[in-house]
């Protein structure tokens, strides 16, 4: 009787274990997910939804925004503007509101609200919740709305100068948060203790960009295979890879905005995407993607090598572009999305998705690529070498910020609200 009881205790606890293991399958801790690849390993995403069909809640928000929100296990963290405030919020994942604090004031907005000072996406590290601002307003919450430290990047390094709002997103990599503030006041790449602000390093990086060009919209990433590891930075006509270490500059390569025919509002608002033995480079308006060998030799590769492949134009003005087994995927801002061979870069289609500007990222869960235009319409696309839309979803409100995918549900955040959507 006492081990039969004991094998039941032993089973049920067995149990638990696998459900809890299973119920926190895959954060979504940063803008673009947990490699910065907008690659989900989630397998029971919705294709469909509608108001009625699908859609787990809808919570209103106190603002708009463009910045994706971040999700760790049971807690969802985003910024937003109010009013002239700027706040980040911890939303739980039943589409309660859990806390609000603010983290600065004087919200701008852009193009007519296309963008504002909320731009920036959060990073979290399951423990502690940092955000960014366009105000320069930086700082680390825990997960209870404890303030740990805050700080303003525009005061330590410089006034922030551009045509629009500083929308960089940190990265956040163990120890350290890496940042990279591109305008026409400075060109600094920077590494900052996680826990207290602290400047580990400071890499002034050098450009011949002029005008508008001096400016750039995008984020860091990390290339990192058994081999290598180093930080990738993009904008100022030019992308360089730095050393984790000191910053320094390890290689560049030019040749995105050609001097022949210099382009002077040539600002980079889309970010470099990687996979192991490539780096996608886009640029802006309709002109150059390329393929980058992560093995690059140190100093200038322009025009070198080290360029697998270059696509002479077509690449997307804002979306970044996304890669998934041996094919790129590039969703330009009129809804139009290229593939690519991942490997020769040559071209295997270029279809219309759907006919608006396109603002978000794309992102790849269980087979389909998920494409977000800015009147609401997610279109989901078959991926593979052949195009195939299998869905369209309108939810008939403003997006700008790209999906996030945890523990089996779509996030979609909206002008107006947020939304989760899962089957179940």
């Amino acid at each position: 009787m006492q081990k039969h009881a004991l094998k039941n205790a032993l089973t049920f606890l067995l149990v638990v274990f696998i459900l809890t293991a299973n119920s926190f399958a895959d954060n979504w801790q940063q803008w673009r997910g947990p490699n910065s690849d907008g690659i989900s390993q989630e397998t029971d995403i919705p294709i469909q939804w509608s108001q009625a069909e699908n859609v787990k809640w809808r919570l209103p928000l106190p603002g708009e925004a463009a910045s994706t929100p971040i999700i760790w296990e049971d807690k969802i963290f985003l910024t937003s503007a109010e009013g002239d405030a700027l706040v980040l919020m911890c939303i739980g994942t039943d589409g309660k509101e859990l806390w609000k604090r603010t983290l600065g004031h004087g919200n701008r907005s852009v193009r007519g609200g296309e963008g504002n000072s909320a731009a920036p996406s959060p990073v979290t590290d399951g423990e502690h919740v940092w955000a960014f601002l366009g105000t320069g307003d930086l700082a680390c919450y825990d997960f209870d709305g404890n303030q740990v430290w805050h700080t303003n990047l525009a005061d330590r390094y410089g006034k922030f100068n551009l045509y629009f709002v500083m929308s960089t997103t940190p990265l956040l990599d163990k120890d350290r948060l890496y940042f990279q503030l591109i305008h026409s006041n400075a060109w600094v790449v920077l590494a900052l203790d996680k826990m207290t602000g602290r400047e580990i390093w400071m890499h002034k990086r050098d450009s011949d960009a002029t005008e508008e060009c001096e400016q750039a919209y995008t984020s860091p990433i990390i290339y990192r295979d058994t081999q290598r590891e180093y930080l990738v930075v993009h904008g100022a006509d030019y992308v360089t890879a730095h050393s984790l270490e000191d910053g320094s500059e390890i290689w560049r390569c030019g040749g995105l905005n050609p001097k022949e025919s210099y382009n002077y509002s040539l600002r980079f608002v889309a970010s470099p995407v990687a996979t192991e033995g490539l780096i996608v480079v886009p640029s802006a308006k309709n002109g150059p993607v390329l393929g980058i060998d992560p093995a690059a030799a140190p100093g200038d590769i322009t025009d070198s090598n080290w360029q697998r492949w270059k696509l002479r134009n077509g690449t997307p003005d804002v979306p970044s572009p996304l890669i998934h087994d041996g094919l790129v995927y590039l969703c330009r801002e009129n809804g139009v999305l290229i593939c690519l061979d991942a490997e020769t870069g040559a071209p295997l289609y270029e279809e219309r998705a759907h006919r608006n500007r396109h603002r978000a990222s794309p992102i790849y869960v269980n087979g389909y690529i998920y494409l977000t235009s800015r009147d609401g319409v997610i279109t989901v696309v078959k991926a593979g070498r052949e195009f195939k839309i299998v869905a369209s979803n309108s939810m008939g409100e403003v997006i700008a910020a790209s999906p996030a995918i945890a523990n089996g549900t779509l996030y979609l955040r909206t002008y107006q609200a947020l939304y989760a959507i899962g089957g179940k």
